[in-house]
């Protein structure tokens, strides 16, 4: 558990980024994911061939399924996170299209293909991260369940993590745990693929 002074911080931290985002207009909310779908139609063509896993961005996220259609469109083989036990880490399985998706146990788009063992983000050249903010260090600030924070030490070591976040999402310094994973990554908008220093 972090500090309870690390906690309130990261509550202070997540009401500010919610209400924010909810005061983006829909215009600027869909041309921001075409942005973030171009970018990631790059990362997709230096990626081909290989595994990317991925997010379905809901609510109020940045992007849109376009980002995963684009990463398999551009010969990737994608895999979606699937939410078996919300105090494990996460299961995987295979994107085959939207026709497959069916909303999971915490609301969010889900495959409904076979499920993979966690082990399976092991495979993943890159892991594209759904985040709230992220700092200069790789340091996210997710929503507060601790999925990700459970799943991405099986990553391998040399994949990209990346935070896919707006671009006043990318700051100086989030509080953080020891049990927190720093990314390598962020995908915004308007910067397009920054590498972090670690």
């Amino acid at each position: 558990m972090p500090p309870e002074g690390t906690s309130s911080a990261k509550r202070t931290w997540r009401r500010r980024l919610l209400a924010a985002r909810r005061a983006v207009p829909p215009e600027q909310r869909r041309a921001e994911a075409e942005r973030i779908t171009a970018v990631i139609s790059e990362v997709a063509r230096d990626r081909a061939g290989t595994t990317v896993a991925a997010h379905v961005p809901f609510g109020t996220e940045p992007g849109s399924l376009h980002l995963v259609d684009a990463l398999r469109e551009g010969g990737c083989r994608v895999l979606l996170p699937v939410v078996v036990e919300p105090d494990g880490p996460m299961r995987w399985a295979e994107y085959g299209g939207e026709a497959m998706l069916r909303p999971g146990n915490l609301g969010v788009l889900e495959p409904s293909g076979p499920l993979l063992a966690p082990e399976a983000l092991s495979e993943a050249t890159a892991i594209l991260v759904p985040a709230l903010a992220v700092d200069r260090a790789g340091v996210r600030l997710g929503r507060g369940g601790g999925c990700y924070d459970r799943s991405l030490p099986l990553a391998a070591p040399s994949a990209l993590t990346a935070a896919v976040v707006r671009d006043a999402e990318l700051v100086d310094q989030l509080p953080h745990g020891p049990h927190d994973a720093l990314l390598t990554s962020v995908i915004t908008p308007g910067r397009g693929l920054l590498h972090l220093p670690r």
